[in-house]
Order: structure tokens, then C-alpha cells, then sequence
């Protein structure tokens, strides 16, 4: 168990020598059937050689990879571009430093994996470990001299943006041939055991909601959250619609407070979550007058009105969560990008009660799950490089 596994771990009994036991049986059963997996894996292991090379070589770009997005939103006129394609805009050395970052979260996950299987001593174990290690290696590599050719200047704008998508590319595959081998957790518990990942602040790492959101007079939105990124965490969710890319986004952009956008209208939130623990949120609203109440971690810390009275949330749009959309689905800023780790997001067409709230605060076998976006790996889908880890935020009493 973590060292700095916090929230509701606080509520369990110390001791409890049957209950460790049973951890300790239920973590054996786990290693064992991780080895399961990773032996089940060996044909997907031997075609990451060939999926890595074809990255190198490919010449046609993704489909919808490149799309341009116009700049929308809370941007100033103007001042739209494509931010899902081009170049970032931060120095070539600065780019180099997120990719490490990024391949160090890869590596850190092989790890794990190596953790959970540590009980099998097998050659054949540690083979497989060791083919991702070697492909990642040489990936950072060809991140490395890429890197340095940006920086000598050689190359048209156009050869880089191929270049940045090739090497984007190339981590999103890894991403999930090392989510395939993680999965030989996933049968051992719910599918809503699991949290998101948005190790840097970017503006391709995304989760998209399959589902979309019904015409609402009311609602509430639940999740739990961890980040210490500064300043300002970025924004965790945004549900955008053909005409309005504001209506309902909930987001801390650079020094300001965290806030609630509906319909393009503001409140701002007591919210205080950037400290690098895991934090419970829920803000709950109604068409009638605007009235809306924030909580944290079970208790009620700020309440008001008038935020777009009688304007009902309209149906048919895309729900994001780790960026703030500036068009239906797109134009994201990694400026306004979540950074931190997302679980257990929740919505209902209705106002929770405060015990209701408090019961999923305080992981009780009584919380509730969203009558309209209840969390589930089934129901959410990611781009970029943002990952599914296969434990969970909010751990059980």
C-alpha cells in the first residue's frame, strides 16, 4: 500500500490482524494472476518492435490528429489556432523535458508491473519486462536527437509538426501496450476502481466521456482530485455544446480561484485542492434562481445565486475531462490543462443531500452512483498519453 495513500484511509481501524491476512491473500491471488497476463501477453510484446518501427517510418499522418481547432471560449478574439497539431510553444529543450517526464511515468509503470510479478522468478518474466524497457529506451533516444535537430533549426515548421505527432504517437502506443498487461488486474476488481492520470500539462492528454449529458434543470458533479500543479490546477472537466463551449466547465486557470462556468456565467469556488493530497469535490445546482453549493471533502464551504438562472444545461454535447474546450471536442490550451490524478466522477440530475455528498466523501458503502455519468473504465476513453492506473482513489473502509 502507498506511503501517502491519505483520504479514507484514515477511517480504518490500526491493527486487524484478519483483515491483513486477507490483504495479504487477496495481493497473492493478484501476483498471480498478473503473471497469467503477462505470459498471455508474449504475442503482443514481440509485435511492439514492429508497431514502434512502423512509427518511425510512417509518413501519413493519424486521422483527426492534425485537425485545426479555432480558438473559442474564454480566449480573446482572435487568438484561435491549432493547438491539437502544431508545435508546442515552449522552447525545444522544454519539449525534451516534458517527453522525459512523460517516458519516466512509462518507466515507473513498468516498474509496477514488475512489482506486482515479482513473485515469479521465471526468465521469461523478466525477458518481457526487460523487451519494453530496451523499446523505450530507444524511443527516448529518437526523442533525444529529434529534439536536437529542433534546436539546430533544421527542418520546415511543417516536417516538425510531422515529427512531434510521429513521437506523440509513438508514447500513445506505448501507453497501451503496457495498459494491455496492466489489465490482468482489472478482472480482480470493479470497473469503477480506477483513476486517471495527467502527468504534465499538456494539450493532447485528455479522457473523453462516451455518453453525453440529457437536457438538466439541476445537477451534481462529484470527483475526487490530487494535484500540487501551480498555478492553478487547470480544469478537470468541460462539457461543451454546438454554440457554447462553456456550458458547464469547472476549472482554476492561473491565479484565480477555482470556478464553476455555466452557460458562460461564473461563480467562484472555496475550493483549496492544489497540495498534492486527494480531496473530495461536489458542486450542486438548479435552473430555479441559480442557486448552487460547494463542497470538500464532506462539508458544505461556499453557496450563492443568480449563476445562469433558468438556463437549463443543453443535451448533445462532448464531455472532457482534463481540459477546457474551446470548440465542440477540441481547441485545447495547455495552459488551461488539468495536471494531477481524477477518480470516481460522478454525475446527477439532481441536488445530492449533504449526507449524500458526505457518504461519498467518506467512502461509505452507502454512496451513490451518478444516475447519469457514473464512473466506469467501460464509459470513459483517453488520448494522448493520459493513463488508467488499475488502483483506486478513494480506498474502502
Amino acid at each position: 500500500v502507498p506511503v501517502d495513500a491519505d483520504m479514507c484511509a484514515a477511517s480504518v481501524a490500526a491493527g486487524g490482524a484478519e483483515e491483513l491476512r486477507s490483504n495479504v491473500l487477496q495481493l497473492r491471488e493478484t501476483v498471480l494472476q498478473q503473471k497469467e497476463t503477462i505470459l498471455s501477453q508474449k504475442e503482443t510484446i514481440r509485435e511492439l518492435t514492429t508497431k514502434l518501427g512502423r512509427c518511425e517510418s510512417q509518413s501519413t499522418l493519424d486521422a483527426g490528429a492534425g485537425e485545426a481547432r479555432a480558438g473559442g471560449g474564454r480566449k480573446q478574439p482572435g487568438s484561435g489556432k491549432n493547438t491539437m497539431g502544431d508545435l508546442s510553444r515552449t522552447p525545444a529543450a522544454e519539449t525534451l523535458s516534458q517527453l522525459g517526464q512523460t517516458l519516466q511515468s512509462l518507466k515507473t509503470r513498468l516498474e509496477n508491473l514488475e512489482q506486482y510479478s515479482r513473485l515469479n522468478s521465471s526468465s521469461q518474466t523478466n525477458s518481457l519486462k526487460d523487451l519494453l524497457q530496451s523499446k523505450i529506451d530507444d524511443l527516448e533516444r529518437q526523442v533525444l536527437s529529434r529534439v536536437n535537430t529542433l534546436e539546430e533549426g533544421k527542418g520546415g515548421p511543417r516536417n516538425d509538426t510531422e515529427e512531434r505527432v510521429k513521437i506523440e504517437s509513438a508514447l500513445t502506443s506505448l501507453h497501451q501496450r503496457i495498459s494491455e498487461l496492466e489489465k490482468g488486474q482489472k478482472d480482480n476488481r470493479p470497473g469503477d476502481k480506477f483513476q486517471l492520470t495527467f502527468p504534465l500539462r499538456t494539450n493532447y492528454m485528455y479522457a473523453k466521456v462516451k455518453k453525453s449529458l440529457p437536457e438538466m434543470y439541476a445537477f451534481t458533479v462529484c470527483m475526487w482530485l490530487k494535484s500540487s500543479a501551480a498555478p492553478g490546477v487547470g480544469t478537470p472537466f468541460s462539457y461543451a455544446v454546438p454554440g457554447q463551449a462553456n456550458e458547464l466547465v469547472l476549472i482554476e486557470w492561473g491565479n484565480n480561484p477555482m470556478e464553476i462556468l455555466i452557460n458562460d456565467k461564473v461563480a467562484k469556488l472555496p475550493f483549496v485542492i492544489n497540495d498534492g493530497q486527494w480531496h473530495h469535490i461536489c458542486v450542486t445546482w438548479t435552473t430555479r434562481d441559480g442557486v448552487w453549493e460547494a463542497y470538500q471533502d464532506g462539508t458544505q464551504g461556499g453557496n450563492g445565486e443568480n449563476l445562469a438562472p433558468y438556463h437549463p444545461i443543453k443535451p448533445q454535447g462532448v464531455l472532457v475531462l482534463g481540459q477546457e474546450q474551446d470548440t465542440l471536442g477540441g481547441g485545447f490550451d495547455a495552459t488551461q490543462a488539468f495536471v494531477g490524478e481524477l477518480a470516481h466522477f460522478n454525475i446527477w440530475d439532481r441536488k445530492l443531500t449533504p449526507g449524500e455528498v458526505y457518504n461519498l466523501a467518506t467512502c461509505s458503502p452507502k454512496a451513490l452512483s451518478g444516475n447519469v455519468i457514473a464512473w466506469a473504465e467501460s464509459h470513459i476513453e483517453i488520448y494522448g498519453g493520459a493513463t488508467k492506473w488499475t488502483f483506486e482513489a478513494c480506498r474502502q473502509i
